[in-house]
Parts: C-alpha cells; sequence; structure tokens
C-alpha cells in the first residue's frame, strides 16, 4: 500500500476561504508529489488527495509545475527561516553550530517528506526548480557566512567558503541518518555531527575577541 493509499482521502464538497483552500491543495499536492515524484504524479491523484474537482484545483493553479514551483517555494523558505533562526537562537558559537546541524536534522524527519522536493527532487532538469535549489543552499550559506564573517575577521568569499561546506555537510548527513532508519539516536547523530565540525570552525580564532 503507497503512502498515498494509507491516508485518508478528504471528503468533497466543503467550501473554504480561497487562503485555506490554497493551504489544502499544497498539502495534497506534498502527499503526492512526494510519494510519487514528479512525473509520475497526475493533477487527478492531487484533486483527489484534496476532495475537490479539478476545475477548483486549476482554479488555484494552472498547471502542475505551477503547482510543484508554489510548494517548493514553501518549503524552501521553511528551510531559510529554520537556519536564520537557529543562528539567531544564541550567541554561543558551538550552540549556534549544535543549533544549525539540529536544523538540517529536523527538516528532513518532518514527517511529510518535503525535503525530498528541496534535496532530491526529479526535476532539477527544469530551470525554475534548479534555480528555487540552488538559491536556497546559498542563502542558507549566506546566513552562516555573515556569521562566520563577523565572528573571524575572515573576507567574505573565505567565509562563504566555508558556510557552503557546513550547510552542505548538514544536508547531506542529515539525509543519510535518515536513509539508515535512524540507527544513530537523533540527538547523537546530531553532537556527533556538531563535535566534527565545531573542531573545524574553531581553529579560525574569534576576531578581536578570545574565543568561546
Amino acid at each position: 500500500m503507497t503512502a498515498i493509499e494509507q491516508t485518508e482521502v478528504r471528503p468533497r464538497g466543503t467550501r473554504l476561504p480561497r487562503r485555506a483552500r490554497r493551504n489544502q491543495l499544497l498539502g495534497a499536492a506534498q502527499e503526492v508529489f512526494v510519494a510519487q515524484g514528479y512525473h509520475a504524479a497526475a493533477m487527478d491523484d492531487i484533486a483527489e488527495r484534496a476532495g475537490v474537482s479539478k476545475p477548483v484545483l486549476y482554479q488555484h493553479f494552472p498547471g502542475k509545475l505551477e503547482l510543484y514551483l508554489a510548494l517548493l517555494d514553501q518549503h524552501c523558505e521553511a528551510l531559510l527561516h529554520a537556519v536564520r533562526s537557529a543562528l539567531a537562537s544564541t550567541t554561543e558559537n558551538k550552540q549556534r553550530v549544535a543549533a544549525t546541524m539540529e536544523a538540517y536534522f529536523a527538516y528532513v524527519e518532518d514527517e511529510g517528506g518535503a525535503f525530498r522536493l528541496v534535496f532530491e527532487s526529479d526535476l532539477t532538469n527544469e530551470p525554475a526548480v534548479r534555480e528555487r535549489v540552488d538559491r536556497v543552499s546559498m542563502e542558507c550559506a549566506e546566513a552562516i557566512s555573515e556569521v562566520i564573517a563577523e565572528d573571524t575577521g575572515l573576507p567574505k568569499d573565505e567565509s562563504m567558503l566555508l558556510a557552503v561546506g557546513l550547510g552542505g555537510v548538514s544536508q547531506i548527513v542529515a539525509r543519510y541518518w535518515l536513509s539508515s532508519e535512524r540507527s544513530v539516536p537523533r540527538d547523537t547523530a546530531v553532537q556527533l555531527l556538531t563535535s566534527l565540525a565545531w573542531r573545524g570552525i574553531a581553529g579560525f580564532p574569534l576576531h578581536g575577541a578570545e574565543a568561546h
């Protein structure tokens, strides 16, 4: 039985405010795209999952690609918000590293599986998708690099290089951890990755102050 078959189909005929209906359609689309991938998914499947007719679905989204991009925008923004919130959660740098790692692990472990649309899309040959995926990776790295540059005094380009490395390691390891059936407890996995990253980044002394 597929993930779509396991989820209860929503009843038809319920009238919702436009924003609520849009959110409902995005939720249904996420279930279908995560379970089936973009190419195998059909608008019929999404309409059925949402409990609406296809004309209602097309009133909100003119096509499958537009629906996918709206969903991708939503979850790219969620990742960026999580990373920025983690960086702002403390001024103690080791805790910042841990919070950022935790943000990536929490993102990939979300039961909706939205990270697959961002990191494992089967539509990355589509320019609009590739642009969004690349942009969120760079925006997350830029947020991290700002902290590195401020704390270490390193030039912008060098700080960005380190930030891309930290962000890349975080999402790759988090995805591996999830695919390995969480054989290591999440807290332990975050702690291990934090220790690895911290031992590297702590080698760059704080600019004009002693390191934490």
